[in-house]
């Protein structure tokens, strides 16, 4: 028997769903999309709360599934498959094509997340590292909330509640006065840099894809720096692969200097926070940031005095600060903590902290040579200063 999906999202139901739904055995769906259309007398009507029970009804039976927007968008369609269903498909506009073109800008350039059923963390911290963000909420996971958690990043939000509803609102706020607010639960959102327009014509949906033009390690030349104080790129092809950015993570570059590898993760992806104590090197954090077209939050002052309220990372590089820094990040309790170390009589007690906090524990020393032109046109092999990378994982239990 078929299986039937049919998307509202309050406009005229897409064709083929009234036939559909005059042929319903039985039909599916949320109180406000089953009261609002008309079911035959015959059909048998569930409202959806548990998914699982309502899919087993679903078996052996003409049945119509009634979902919001398009179904097969972060929708109820994958469900459908998994428990072995081939459903038809008759999708109305998803919630996210409604909300942009309320705003009236494009879309081809902004990321789409889901914080519905799913870790608020991961969403917030996407909507951190790019300029144009929209969220599908939920319960906990709404405007307030997501507001609240952008504290320190500018951010304008869009928050659409009911759309196609009879109480249609769409409603443009700061992130932070969206957090001092109650919000209809059947919200979307879109949250955009104070700065940002809509990109220029591209290629890819959603904007550049990660890996980012140019790969990453870029050559220290990339970078503005005090007197050569920044990290190797030979360091940070080593480091990179061991904070592992990426979309959905935030990422602390602790002792920024330059600000090298806050930026090489924000290209990769990442939401970044550097701290860094000098007001020369703050300055040159926000200019790498910007020459290099990423967002990097950057808390000026001491760690790990800084730390206190700063949002949980998934992961910390560690570029200065000796051992009590390293406890202290670990104390915040990243999955993933990586150190620079010039000085090898810290390497012991970096190990010590990192192992005392439950980490497992590596490290190599990274020692390269570069080839270097003589005044006759030949090369020789001209020695970086030897960094040792120490690094602490959590187990997985």
């Amino acid at each position: 028997m078929t299986i039937t999906v049919i998307g509202v999202d309050g406009g005229p139901l897409p064709p083929g769903a009234e036939s559909a739904l005059a042929a319903a055995e039985v039909v599916v769906g949320a109180a406000r999309h089953v009261q609002r259309l008309s079911v035959p007398a015959g059909a048998e009507q569930l409202v959806l709360g548990p998914v699982g029970p309502a899919l087993e009804k679903l078996a052996g039976r003409r049945a119509v599934v009634l979902a919001s927007g398009d179904p097969g968008f972060f929708g109820i369609v994958r469900l459908l498959r998994e428990h072995g269903h081939e459903p038809v498909v008759l999708p109305a506009l998803s919630s996210v094509q409604v909300l942009v073109a309320r705003a009236g800008r494009s879309w081809d350039d902004v990321a789409v997340v889901s914080a519905h059923g799913r870790a608020l963390g991961p969403a917030v911290n996407v909507c951190r590292a790019r300029g144009a963000t929209a969220v599908l909420t939920g319960p906990g996971a709404g405007p307030a909330e997501i507001g609240a958690a952008l504290d320190g990043w500018p951010r304008t939000l869009v928050v659409a509640e009911d759309l196609g509803g009879p109480d249609e609102r769409v409603t443009t706020v700061p992130a932070a006065e969206a957090a001092a607010r109650s919000w209809n639960p059947l919200s979307v959102l879109l949250c955009l840099r104070l700065d940002e327009k809509a990109a220029s014509r591209g290629w890819y949906a959603g904007g550049e894809p990660a890996p980012p033009p140019g790969g990453w390690a870029l050559p220290d030349e990339a970078f503005e720096h005090r007197a050569g104080m920044v990290t190797k790129a030979e360091v940070r092809a080593v480091a990179l692969p061991r904070l592992a950015p990426r979309p959905g993570t935030l990422v602390w570059d602790v002792g920024a200097g330059s600000g090298s590898v806050a930026v090489e993760c924000a290209r990769l992806g990442a939401a970044v926070l550097a701290v860094e104590r000098r007001d020369d090197d703050v300055a040159r954090v926000r200019a790498n940031a910007s020459a290099h077209g990423v967002e990097v939050r950057v808390v000026p002052g001491v760690a790990p005095d800084v730390f206190a309220g700063l949002p949980h990372p998934d992961a910390v590089f560690v570029g200065g600060g000796g051992p009590e820094v390293v406890a202290a990040a670990a104390a915040v309790g990243p999955r993933r903590i990586v150190v620079a170390l010039a000085a090898l009589d810290r390497v012991a007690p970096t190990r010590a902290a990192l192992t005392a906090a439950g980490y497992a524990v590596g490290g190599v020393q990274v020692a390269a040579s570069r080839l270097a032109e003589l005044p006759d046109g030949s090369v020789r092999l001209a020695a970086t200063n030897p960094i040792t990378l120490v690094w602490g994982e959590v187990q997985d239990r």
